[in-house]
């Protein structure tokens, strides 16, 4: 827990809490209680075991991972000497590389059709849209509340505290999400939040909203929120866009300080170039239009 704490400060709200869950269901059971500098690896290695058991090989990365930046935490404040999930890599299934489903460019014509045509509330149908025209986070477009768009010079600040690095993010806003926004204010525009609950508004839809559009049209585990920004990166890659501006607008930021805060800047304008051609590749191939 001191360490989660030591790390919320560089952590977003939503990832805190994953990392919290995660350990709370996985590792603090079985090893919560007893002493930082008495946890064995055969130990570390049976509990991880565990989670390998049930098939979530992922799960079971992420949470090794954790454990190995707790005992190192541990070490430099002096509370241990031997880190045990460092040397377990070896003992555990490696879970393969996996990509959240995502479009190619052949199927754009026939989903943009479908999700046209989806009959079901307009406002999850609208959230699709965005995250296919802007390629930002599910969470990052869920969360998003309206003022942080300046309508004016079409831009979307995300502040860093939503961001799952911490850094604020600019988003230039095509022609196209411009118009998609208006749209929306007419339906959200009252609440603070752009995609209100809608049990409660004042927090913002769920997690599944957009996906569950994706499967009544057709595409369960075709197609996800997140892996609409594959689809960007791929289109935009092919068409030869600059590989730095395509990785900034998906907020792969540039680790070091000084040079990503100067790419921040330096790419805004070329970035608003990129994504306005990208939302009128969109366009093209949007048959019902």
């Amino acid at each position: 827990m001191e360490w989660h704490a030591h790390k919320l400060s560089t952590w977003s709200e939503s990832y805190a809490e994953s990392v919290l869950e995660a350990l709370d269901k996985d590792i603090f059971p079985y090893v919560g209680k007893c002493p930082v500098a008495e946890i064995l690896p055969l130990e570390m290695l049976e509990v991880l075991r565990l989670i390998e058991k049930r098939g979530a090989k992922e799960k079971m990365r992420k949470v090794r991972q954790y454990c190995n930046q707790i005992f190192r935490y541990a070490i430099a404040t002096g509370r241990a000497t031997i880190n045990p999930a460092s040397e377990l890599a070896g003992a555990l299934s490696a879970p393969k590389t996996e990509h959240f489903p995502h479009l190619s460019v052949s199927e754009l014509p026939e989903f943009l059709e479908k999700l046209a045509s989806y009959h079901g509330s307009p406002i999850t149908r609208m959230a699709s849209n965005l995250l296919l025209l802007t390629g930002v986070r599910t969470i990052e477009l869920r969360a998003a509340e309206w003022s942080e768009f300046d309508f004016d010079n079409a831009l979307w600040t995300i502040p860093e505290e939503r961001m799952k690095m911490r850094r604020q993010h600019l988003v230039p806003l095509s022609d196209q999400v411009v118009a998609i926004l208006r749209e929306l204010r007419t339906l959200t525009g009252q609440y603070r939040l752009v995609f209100p609950g809608r049990c409660n508004i004042n927090k913002p839809m769920g997690e599944a909203s957009v996906n569950r559009v994706l499967k009544r049209i057709g595409y369960d585990k075709r197609a996800t929120g997140h892996g609409f920004r594959h689809t960007l990166s791929t289109v935009l890659h092919e068409q030869g866009f600059n590989s730095a501006w395509i990785e900034m607008q998906r907020s792969h930021i540039d680790k070091n300080a000084i040079r990503g805060t100067y790419n921040h800047a330096l790419y805004l304008d070329d970035r608003r170039v990129m994504m306005q051609w990208y939302a009128d590749f969109i366009d093209k191939n949007n048959i019902t239009k």
